[in-house]
């Protein structure tokens, strides 16, 4: 890959816990993750990006940290980590680690310092911690509301209040500290000295409050994230913090990266972090949210697309992660659910730019919707007073093989158990099975890492029938989506390159949520 490697690349996103278990504990770790390097290779994929391994109370998954420069022994040991990194290098893998700078584990040494000193000490300015309102100060200090559900606000011994913008176990940093931006920078040279290639950045948008901490003013304030203004969220100084970071970054040979998990109330706020000076990527949601049809689909990618042009960047397009329910089940579930999901994939993988892969995506894997209420480990579920089954569903071990859970994840059963009905659904039962979903993605991302007309780039949209779109990269690559209910008869000369549905023949006839690549130099539809 060039120096701009990150331009194009399909990146594989790895949740540790559940993607291959060494040591027989029914958690995943680095050393699984290592064992399992060649599925990915095999699958095409250009880089691993690994959800957070550091030790932590697990309060929320891992995202609860409670040392940034070391590895949790539920994980494996540092010299696990540095035998991934060089494991995936030789393989021709880059790494993304994820960074966690809004908040702290409430067993963070900073954090444990900050309680045990007086209001108004230094070490108690690391983090948001203010008096509350009211004549004793009884009352929290304005009226935001916590990501997972509840106050965002928690009471000391001593009166005041810390803030928490998702578990309470999750104080937020004060990043208008200049401490806390200086051990940060250490945090990510020590990690970029090992040789990471990059850092996924959680809640990127979050890390710098409004001064006054004015109240939001409404209730159910999530309900605003990516759509309208929230004094806690996108502040205009936490791109100061981004272009420091991307001057730490160019400091280090191999294009190392940072792509921000940030939400923002405009497309044009959200290019904002991927100008030239700041990062390299920033997760797009755009498509994940659109609805299944031609129209909101096209929608997405030309606004999409409009947007990063504007600053120079690249476009990335993302379908499903760790935080949301999987594609399979939001398409509709079942068959349907299956077959849009496909598309989707292909779809995506056509467009320009980079593509990121949530694990079991390329398995065609369902949520798990029924799990047991006592196995639920997300904090939504407690916090929402067991209202909000909250992203268990989503995180269920991978399953590798065999005909009973785990699936060969693990030699004793996952930290969630898996459905039965998997096995159907293993990565040796689809290796062996023609036009599974596994062989889809493989056969798609060789064709993509093939062609030099994918992956970055420009594309040109074809005239196209009522719920169809065709769109065409270079000279000779076409890609046509039916998001109807009934089958399409399509002008569309060319030989088939692949089907979404796993088919290897074109009549000129494109079913129902199915999508299909052409390889034609005879293109000459007028774009639309």
């Amino acid at each position: 890959m060039s120096q701009n490697w990150w331009r194009d690349a399909v990146v594989y996103q790895v949740y540790v816990r559940s993607f291959a278990d060494s040591d027989g504990d029914g958690i995943g770790d680095l050393a699984g993750v290592r064992n399992r390097l060649p599925h990915l290779v095999r699958l095409g994929v250009d880089a691993v990006w690994l959800t957070p391994f550091y030790p932590s109370p697990m309060a929320d998954g891992g995202y609860d940290v409670a040392d940034y420069c070391d590895v949790d022994p539920m994980f494996g040991t540092m010299a696990d980590f540095d035998e991934l990194l060089a494991q995936a290098h030789s393989l021709g893998l880059r790494v993304l680690v994820d960074v966690v700078p809004n908040h702290t584990s409430d067993r963070h040494a900073w954090f444990a310092e900050a309680l045990t000193a007086a209001p108004g000490a230094a070490a108690r300015d690391r983090y948001v911690i203010r008096d509350g309102r009211g004549a004793d100060g009884e009352l929290p200090p304005n009226d935001w509301e916590s990501i997972f559900g509840g106050p965002a606000w928690t009471r000391l011994a001593d009166g005041q209040w810390y803030l928490h913008l998702f578990a309470p176990e999750q104080p937020d940093l004060n990043w208008r500290n200049q401490q806390v931006r200086a051990d940060f920078r250490k945090v990510l040279a020590f990690w970029l000295d090992r040789g990471v290639d990059g850092f996924r950045i959680d809640v990127a948008h979050g890390m710098i409050k409004h001064p006054d901490l004015p109240d939001a003013g409404l209730d159910k304030q999530i309900s605003l994230l990516g759509r309208g203004e929230l004094p806690y969220f996108d502040q205009d100084e936490v791109h100061e913090i981004y272009r420091d970071w991307r001057q730490l970054f160019d400091s280090y040979e191999g294009a190392r990266i940072g792509v921000a998990e940030a939400w923002a109330s405009t497309s044009e706020r959200l290019a904002r972090y991927v100008r030239p000076d700041e990062l390299h990527q920033a997760f797009n949601f755009a498509l994940l949210e659109a609805p299944w049809s031609a129209a909101g689909f096209r929608t997405v990618v030309e606004e999409s697309l409009a947007t990063t042009a504007r600053v120079g960047a690249t476009t990335t397009w993302v379908l499903g992660n760790h935080d949301v329910p999987r594609p399979v089940t939001r398409y509709g579930d079942g068959e349907a659910g299956t077959r849009r999901a496909r598309a989707a994939a292909l779809f995506s993988f056509a467009l320009p730019g980079s593509v990121y892969v949530y694990q079991g995506e390329e398995l065609g894997l369902s949520e798990v919707l029924d799990l047991p209420d006592e196995v639920r480990q997300d904090p939504i579920w407690e916090r929402s007073g067991r209202t909000d089954r909250g992203r268990d569903g989503c995180r269920v071990p991978i399953p590798w093989s065999g005909e009973q859970p785990p699936f060969g994840f693990s030699s004793v059963d996952g930290w969630l158990p898996a459905p039965g009905e998997w096995a159907e659904s293993t990565v040796a039962a689809q290796d062996a099975r023609d036009g599974s979903v596994l062989r889809t993605y493989r056969d798609a991302l060789a064709l993509r890492r093939g062609n030099p007309a994918l992956g970055d780039g420009t594309l040109q949209w074809l005239d196209a029938p009522d719920d169809v779109l065709i769109f065409r990269r270079g000279p000779d690559f076409a890609c046509a989506v039916n998001f109807g209910a009934s089958p399409v008869e399509l002008d569309l000369p060319g030989d088939l390159l692949l089907r979404s549905d796993g088919a290897a023949d074109w009549s000129g006839t494109l079913p129902a949520d199915t999508a299909i690549w052409l390889t034609t130099g005879k293109i000459n539809h007028e774009s639309s």
